[in-house]
């Protein structure tokens, strides 16, 4: 099975779940949570880009940085994801989301090295912002433990996709492959920051 097979078919598996996930019987349940969780990042562009372009800008600065700038995305995520589920508020947050998406595409797009504690500081950042959405946005049905543990599921997803692709690129395609991903991830942010 070749590398492009095996991207291809991951990419059809991610664009299946949410139709995957509705098929519920309609029963409050932990699975209801868990599926409205896993799918949540999916439905929003912001969450989304943002994700992949951690696991992107971890394979390219290499080492202990493919674990341990996702892991700190991640656990900063959980604790805004409780901030948001709980009511605090967070000023201009979309804005900031959007931020978030624009400055991991340039950082990824000018392939940017720094150590790898900054790097875990920058991403936890945006990971306590993504987080605190996931949680003010969680449907009123959902469990909370499993809705939170479908979002963590989805963005460690999302990051091994960034991981593989910022390892798989650079073999495949142009060597600036992974720098216009990180482009068109910037450009795209900004159209999210933009007012409609």
């Amino acid at each position: 099975m070749t590398q492009h097979f095996r991207i291809g078919a991951v990419a059809i598996a991610l664009l299946a779940i949410p139709g995957i996930a509705e098929a519920h019987t309609g029963h409050a349940s932990q699975f209801d949570g868990l599926a409205a969780g896993f799918i949540h990042p999916f439905g929003g562009l912001d969450h989304l880009l943002a994700m992949v372009a951690v696991g992107l800008w971890a394979a390219s600065l290499g080492g202990a940085a493919r674990w341990l700038v996702p892991a700190s995305f991640i656990t900063l995520m959980a604790l805004g994801a409780v901030a948001g589920a709980y009511g605090v508020t967070l000023p201009a947050a979309e804005s900031l989301i959007a931020l978030s998406v624009i400055t991991l595409g340039v950082l990824v797009a000018l392939q940017v090295k720094v150590p790898v504690g900054a790097a875990a500081a920058i991403v936890a950042l945006f990971g306590l912002l993504h987080g605190h959405a996931h949680g003010a946005e969680m449907p009123a049905m959902a469990q909370p433990l499993g809705y939170g543990l479908g979002f963590v599921a989805a963005t460690a997803l999302l990051h091994g996709v960034g991981l593989s692709l910022g390892t798989v690129l650079p073999r495949l395609a142009p060597k600036r492959a992974v720098g216009m991903a990180g482009g068109a991830i910037a450009l795209a942010g900004v159209t999210l920051a933009l007012p409609l």
